[in-house]
């Protein structure tokens, strides 16, 4: 199965509704969000980072318009250091290429998930399905009870 069946079969199975959306082509963001027609907090931006103390590879997910606080992610975590994947390791766990990776940790990827606060208290989410070019819009609780993200906390700036 594709990422995006994984994500379709996922949502289904939750029994939670979504919106499918087909656009251009979007590699950012920023770009995701005007393709969508969607305010850019809402998306969800997915980040691949490596994180040490025994956790590995890990999806972060924020807010479309804003970007990691390196301080509060490793205060919350206990971490000393931590990295963005690179391409190759991005590709080992997902299959996919930057700025198409849908905020899902277990079962679509072997991976923690781990959603910052701000994103998940807005009312809605869009993401990526997996492909630059189709993505999800849903109530972010109905996200939040497919996903069954690790954890949530303020970590976003």
């Amino acid at each position: 199965m594709t990422v995006e069946e994984r994500i379709i079969a996922l949502l289904v199975d939750a029994g939670v509704p979504w919106e499918r959306l087909e656009h251009e082509h979007a590699e950012t963001a920023e770009a995701a969000a005007a393709m969508r027609k969607t305010p850019l907090h809402i998306g969800g931006k997915s980040l691949l980072m490596k994180l040490d103390r025994g956790i590995g590879l890990a999806l972060l997910v924020v807010p479309g318009s804003r970007r990691v606080d390196n301080r509060a992610l490793r205060q919350h975590l206990g971490l000393r250091r931590y990295r963005f994947a690179t391409r190759e390791e991005l590709l080992a766990l997902t299959g996919l290429t930057p700025g198409c990776v849908p905020p899902f940790g277990r079962p679509v990827f072997d991976a923690p998930l781990y959603v910052d606060a701000r994103l998940a208290a807005e009312s809605e989410v869009a993401f990526s399905l997996g492909r630059h070019t189709a993505s999800a819009r849903m109530a972010t609780r109905d996200w939040l009870a497919a996903a069954r993200p690790t954890d949530i906390f303020d970590f976003s700036q």
